[in-house]
């Protein structure tokens, strides 16, 4: 029940009731109701600006745990180059280098991409540069990967290549050191044993027994295996590829035949002493594209350091030849 006001009447010298008018009722329960929503929008303001919702503490976690990622994939990131670069280094400088390929320009290797703008959807974002630069750095080391991978098979096939090349080139002696009596004569001008004239002797001579096994000097095709060249008598060419053929002449025998593949090391004949010979030997010849050159150069895969200096201060003695 509210309360009953009065107000004192001097002219009546009494005490009135104060009556409230429904006009000012409305009135104040209006002010009131404004006033109430004006003080509940002010408090939903200081809230919303001050105080974070279940959802915008949810999102703003989600945000930084996507900044600490971005941070940890930039690191990653920086080893990966580290690495790659280390790499492409060696590639360029070592593996390149070995097998006489043309190091990849640096150029080449660090090129972005041109054109259109590859990162236009990650703009207008809170990170979009962190994004962004994040993006450029990874297409960038994609690419130097692709590169260096192709890099790498290249390198792959060279070193096949020249894995196949050093087996096929001459590289030993064709008569065991066991089984020579002596290096008769070697590459360059010599005295002929017929004639006795000086002249230039494009082989060199192996002086062994009668039957002593000759071994091919590198992977090959026998291409000759006959009688009919002037002066060698029974003789071998083996074509080694790479524009490399190996002769062996004056043989006692055969050990293979004409198209016969045969490997380093496989015993294709034996000493003799057909053909222009004065005594039993091989004579040993090396064509590289069709030129003679000194045999002398191609024994390292056979002969230690001592016995190629031996040989080599026999072969340089001016003498005379056996053919």
């Amino acid at each position: 029940m509210s309360k009953i006001k009065y107000y004192y009447d001097s002219e009546t010298l009494s005490y009135r009731k104060i009556e409230r008018k429904k006009r000012n009722t409305i009135k104040f329960a209006a002010l009131f109701l404004f006033a109430s929503a004006m003080f509940a929008f002010l408090f939903i303001f200081i809230a919303n600006q001050y105080v974070e919702s279940p959802k915008e503490k949810a999102l703003k976690r989600e945000l930084q745990n996507m900044e600490l990622q971005y941070g940890l994939l930039n690191k990653k990131m920086d080893e990966a180059e580290k690495v790659l670069t280390n790499v492409e280094e060696r590639d360029n400088n070592i593996y390149r280098l070995y097998f006489e390929a043309n190091p990849i320009p640096e150029e080449q290797r660090r090129a972005g991409f041109g054109g259109i703008n590859r990162y236009r959807d990650l703009e207008g974002f809170d990170n979009s540069k962190l994004i962004i630069e994040s993006n450029k750095r990874m297409d960038v080391l994609q690419k130097q990967i692709v590169v260096q991978s192709k890099s790498l098979d290249e390198i792959a096939n060279l070193a096949e290549d020249k894995e196949k090349f050093l087996a096929t080139i001459p590289a030993i002696q064709p008569v065991k050191n066991e089984d020579l009596k002596r290096m008769a004569s070697g590459f360059g001008y010599r005295s002929d044993p017929f004639t006795k004239v000086r002249k230039f002797h494009y082989g060199m001579d192996f002086t062994s027994p009668r039957g002593t096994p000759i071994y091919a000097t590198g992977d090959g095709v026998v291409t000759r295996a006959d009688n009919r060249a002037a002066g060698y008598g029974k003789h071998i060419r083996i074509d080694h590829g790479y524009g490399y053929i190996s002769l062996y002449a004056h043989l006692y025998k055969y050990n293979v035949k004409k198209n016969q593949k045969v490997k380093r090391g496989d015993i294709i004949g034996f000493v003799g002493s057909t053909g222009r010979s004065q005594a039993p030997h091989l004579h040993y010849e090396i064509f590289k594209d069709k030129e003679r050159i000194n045999p002398l150069n191609f024994y390292y895969g056979s002969l230690s350091a001592e016995e190629f200096d031996e040989l080599l201060q026999r072969a340089s003695v001016e003498n005379q030849s056996l053919d």
